[in-house]
């Protein structure tokens, strides 16, 4: 039962599947573009290098000889894992899932076109021209995004046109061709954890509601109130895209809600998802690397259970620093009933980077508002220094 899995990217997220897979006895080459990272820290063996280099990835993938490639960030040669596929190395999801959400346009073509699923407008730009013309037709305010990023790098909310030149600089420091979509005014986000196995049927954990800034997450909660005709039609999308992707694991399937207009497909990504580090506060029989650790697996999961309310908040860094960074408050946070600190472990910080995470748990009744106000001062006391 012993794999050998090679993990693409080390961040918290990574160090949470790593321990989730040595739990289960598995063999795990943690690969990142700098030494000391998170995941790194817990697994079996590392590798450092650029994985948009296509020739080192393949070099590691010769020397380590992996079971299983188990990507955790978007930046990849992704193209090159489907020979890995094809020479029988299950790549996580599929090499066709990690290939179309790497980009934007890919995924959201699979899901407006092909899929019929309901998108907010969209249109592409590769010229200051084409942005302009797009956001015309569109209207005011929209969104500009890059097609490939992560965690909400280059992404802007465009009101006026005065804006656009800005939102066209800051969105080309990471792609040259942008996607701007009509801004929906949601009345929350959802985040929604769904599994599809090997052997058995896709599954759904209770909805994350989250808040963004900037296009990054800063803050969780679940279950996220939705109403059951709206989750439905969440879920069936959600089932509808994974499937046409393939491949067993966990993704982070996200929906705008509106209560006027219903449910719009945002993105998706084929691995555990931030928001999902509220699982991490016990909210769930399974916390979402669990579960996509046994996907990944094949490891049968019967059911997914709600079993707390359960609310989290990042910890982010006031300061940029190439030291090894230090901590206090911890204490703090310590003395509070049902609350856990997860400090990530990174080797350096840059301004508002994400270095740690309160998550905090209740009864099912309790008052989620309440809840989520207590977890957000709790990681309020935790200073990076």
């Amino acid at each position: 039962m012993t794999k050998k899995i090679l993990l693409l990217g080390s961040g918290e997220l990574g160090k949470e599947f790593v321990i989730a897979a040595k739990r289960l006895g598995q063999y795990v080459v943690a690969c990142d573009s700098y030494a000391g990272a998170p995941a790194m820290q817990v697994a079996d063996a590392c590798e450092v290098f650029d994985m948009l280099d296509g020739d080192r990835l393949e070099a590691v993938v010769a020397k380590h000889d992996p079971d299983i490639i188990v990507p955790e960030i978007e930046a990849i040669r992704t193209e090159r894992l489907y020979a890995c596929e094809k020479r029988g190395i299950q790549v996580v999801p599929s090499a066709r899932a990690v290939n179309f959400t790497m980009n934007r346009k890919s995924i959201r073509d699979l899901a407006a076109e092909e899929l019929g699923l309901k998108t907010a407008k969209y249109f592409y730009a590769k010229s200051f021209d084409e942005l302009k013309a797009a956001a015309e037709r569109i209207g005011f305010p929209c969104v500009v995004k890059p097609l490939m990023s992560s965690s909400g790098k280059g992404q802007s909310l465009v009101r006026t046109p005065d804006e656009l030149e800005h939102a066209w600089e800051y969105g080309c420091s990471g792609s040259r061709e942008l996607i701007i979509e009509e801004f929906i005014p949601f009345d929350s986000e959802i985040t929604l954890l769904t599994v599809t196995q090997q052997n058995g049927p896709t599954l759904f954990c209770p909805p994350i509601g989250h808040v963004q800034k900037g296009g990054d997450y800063r803050e969780s909660f679940q279950p996220a109130p939705i109403s059951p005709e709206h989750l439905a039609e969440a879920q069936a999308m959600a089932a509808k895209v994974t499937q046409a992707l393939t491949g067993a694991g966990l993704w982070g399937v996200e929906f705008f809600l509106s209560h006027d207009k219903g449910v719009y497909f945002s993105e998706l990504s084929p691995r555990p998802h931030d928001t999902g580090m509220v699982t991490l506060a016990g909210t769930q029989n399974l916390n979402e690397f669990e579960l996509h650790c046994r996907a990944v697996l094949g490891l049968p999961i019967p059911r997914i259970t709600l079993e707390h309310t359960g609310a989290s908040a990042v910890i982010l860094s006031p300061i940029a620093s190439r030291e090894q960074p230090r901590y206090r408050g911890e204490e703090e946070v310590c003395r509070e009933e049902n609350t856990d600190l997860r400090i990530f472990g990174k080797p350096s910080t840059k301004l508002n980077r994400r270095m740690g995470v309160v998550v905090r748990y209740d009864a099912l009744d309790a008052d989620l508002d309440a809840l989520r106000d207590k977890t957000k001062a709790a990681a309020a006391k935790v200073e990076v220094y």
